[in-house]
Formats: structure tokens, C-alpha cells, sequence
């Protein structure tokens, strides 16, 4: 059976095409005993609007793209809901992207969402991607930068603080008289574990006697930590760092694995342990986490917000850079 058109509700209404439009679309422009004559013709026919046709035709959908580092990380599953909170408010789903920080799939995720003419972008970067951003805002689909600052003033962005929370973290296990610190995380080309080890740089340089380890992993994942973990148990215990920063949870929980659970050295009494991002199981971990906590939903509810206003109709939005505050949790991993 061939779907009914707007043609065959036109036709039984007895009225234009373009009338049906304006029912549709435009009520107002339209008298009220029309509007009933035409919705009578489409329960009559069993009409069912094409929204996703008719917003391509417009040049744009109901969707809008997100791209994120991880979609494994509970941070970014946290900032994703946040995003799809505020888009449902706006009727508009999310369509989710896990590069696992490999550039070549996050070029594909933007060639996607391009030619799908989402509404717009939000992405959390792994590199520069100001050119290409440029493309897609040349084609009508603004983008926002998540868990990223934006360098300059071309794109909007939310994030927090990571030079802040860097430092944060390293001086509190300064405070608690730890001396030989490491930092376990990696790849360093993602800006926001470089700038969480310049902060713990910042905090070891102001101590005379206290010193930094920088140890890089290949991905900010459990198995990482995990091998790092038993390599540092594998040292002399003169050898090993009294306490250790991690980029994120997910290295810190992998980590703790290696140090405690497979080799049996102490957490926090030989060498207390801090994450990043604060996520759901950071307080369930066999020594709960101290972490600094990032608010990850609302990261995703402000990205979408700016989005909002960039896609809005009137002038162009001025792009805007939202910098969030970390604050620092503490559990039994640094507490002695």
C-alpha cells in the first residue's frame, strides 16, 4: 500500500499543498476552521508527518553529533547523559562517537556527522581541529569543544581546569609528607593529560626536596595502570614513588590492581594514590579513590547549551569559553 502524501491530505481537505504546510508548520497563518478541516483529512487518512525528510530538505536534522575520547570512561558516558538531558528538553537526540584516540576514526566521526547535516557538533578533541571545525561551521553546522578549552576565541568550549586540578592533586600528596611522586598517564598529546602533569609540575617545583616521576602509557585505560602498577611493585621498595598521580580514574583503579591486589604493597601506607574525573565506582574500589572530580554531566548539559545558542535564528552567537573548577575528593587511597 503506497504511504499517503501530503498531496492526498491536500486533496481531501479540499486545499492547497501549501495550505497543508502552513498547518503543519505555520498555524497561525491559517484560519481555524481550515486547520480543522485539514487535521480531520489526515486522522481520516492516517497521515504520519516525515520529519526526518522534511528536515533534510531544510539542510539539517534533529540530531546533533557528539565525539568523545572514550565512550568506556565513565566520565564521558556521565558527560554524554548530561548532553542528552538538555537536547531532549529541545527535542533532539544525540548521536554518539568513541574515537578511542585514534585521530583517523575522529576525522570519519566529523565526515559522518557532516554529511549526515547534523545540527551541530560537540567534540572532545584529540589534536587541533580548528580548520576542520571552520569546514563545518562553513556549511551551516556549528560545533563546541567538551572537556576541552578552546585556545582562542574561534570556537565555544567547556571544560575544567586541568592545569588547576594538576596542581591540586600533587599538593595534596605533598600535604600528607609524600616526597617522591610519579605521574602515570598518557598519550601526552591529549592536551588534558599534559596540562594535569604541568600542574603537578607546578606543585613539585615550590617543595625544595620533592620530585616528580612522569611515567607515559600508551592509553588511559585499567590494563595500562595495571601494567605500570606491577612495574613499580617490581622496584626496590627504595626505588618506588611514596605517592602517585594518575590522569584519570581509570589508570588509578588499574594502578591500584598492580601495586595491592596482585604484588601486596600497601595503599596508602607505602604509597598513597590519587585519580582524575572522580567517576561512579572511584568510592567502591577495594581502597576507595581519592580523586579530583570533574562535574561531568553538567560538562555535557553546557556544551549542548552553547550549541543551542549558536544554532539559534538572529545574529550570530559570540563563541564562549566556560572553565569549570575541579575539586578534590578524598578517600582512603590517601589517607593514612
Amino acid at each position: 500500500m503506497a504511504s499517503i502524501s501530503v498531496r492526498d491530505v491536500a486533496a481531501l481537505a479540499g486545499v492547497s499543498v501549501g495550505t497543508v504546510s502552513n498547518v503543519l508548520n505555520r498555524p497561525g497563518k491559517v484560519s481555524e476552521s481550515t486547520v480543522v478541516r485539514v487535521h480531520d483529512a489526515i486522522d481520516k487518512l492516517g497521515f504520519v508527518r516525515n520529519d526526518a525528510a522534511r528536515q533534510l530538505r531544510a539542510g539539517s536534522s534533529l540530531s546533533v553529533g557528539l565525539i568523545v575520547l572514550d565512550a568506556g570512561n565513565p566520565f564521558f558516558t556521565d558527560l554524554a547523559r548530561g548532553a542528552e538531558d538538555r537536547a531532549a528538553e529541545e527535542g533532539l537526540s544525540v548521536l554518539l562517537g568513541n574515537t578511542g584516540d585514534d585521530p583517523r576514526r575522529e576525522a570519519a566521526y566529523l565526515d559522518l556527522f557532516e554529511t549526515q547535516r547534523v545540527s551541530g557538533v560537540l567534540l572532545s578533541p584529540i589534536g587541533e581541529q580548528v580548520s576542520r571545525l571552520e569546514r563545518l561551521r562553513s556549511r551551516g553546522i556549528p560545533a563546541v569543544l567538551v572537556d576541552r578549552a578552546a585556545r582562542d576565541s574561534t570556537f565555544s568550549s567547556v571544560s575544567v581546569d586541568d592545569i588547576a586540578g594538576g596542581r591540586m592533586a600533587a599538593e595534596h600528596l605533598l600535604d600528607i609528607g609524600r616526597r617522591g611522586l610519579a605521574f602515570v598517564g598518557g598519550p601526552r598529546s591529549i592536551r588534558q593529560v599534559a596540562d594535569r602533569l604541568a600542574g603537578a609540575h607546578e606543585a613539585v617545583g615550590s617543595v625544595g626536596d620533592a620530585t616528580l616521576e612522569a611515567i607515559p602509557t600508551a592509553a588511559l585505560t585499567v590494563l595500562e595502570g595495571r601494567r605500570i602498577g606491577e612495574q613499580i611493585a617490581a622496584r626496590p621498595a627504595r626505588a618506588r614513588p611514596d605517592g602517585i598521580f594518575c590522569a584519570n580514574d581509570l589508570v588509578a583503579v588499574g594502578v591500584l590492581q598492580g601495586l595491592g591486589i596482585l604484588h601486596g604493597v600497601r595503599v596508602p601506607d607505602e604509597i598513597a594514590l590519587i585519580g582524575y574525573d572522580d567517576i561512579s565506582f572511584a568510592q567502591s574500589t577495594v581502597v576507595p579513590l581519592t580523586s579530583v572530580r570533574q562535574p561531568s554531566g553538567l560538562i555535557g548539559r553546557t556544551g549542548l547549551e552553547l550549541l543551542l545558542a549558536e544554532s539559534s535564528e538572529g545574529p550570530p552567537a559570540e563563541p564562549r569559553r566556560i572553565v569549570y573548577q575541579p575539586e578534590l575528593v578524598i578517600r582512603a587511597s590517601t589517607s593514612v
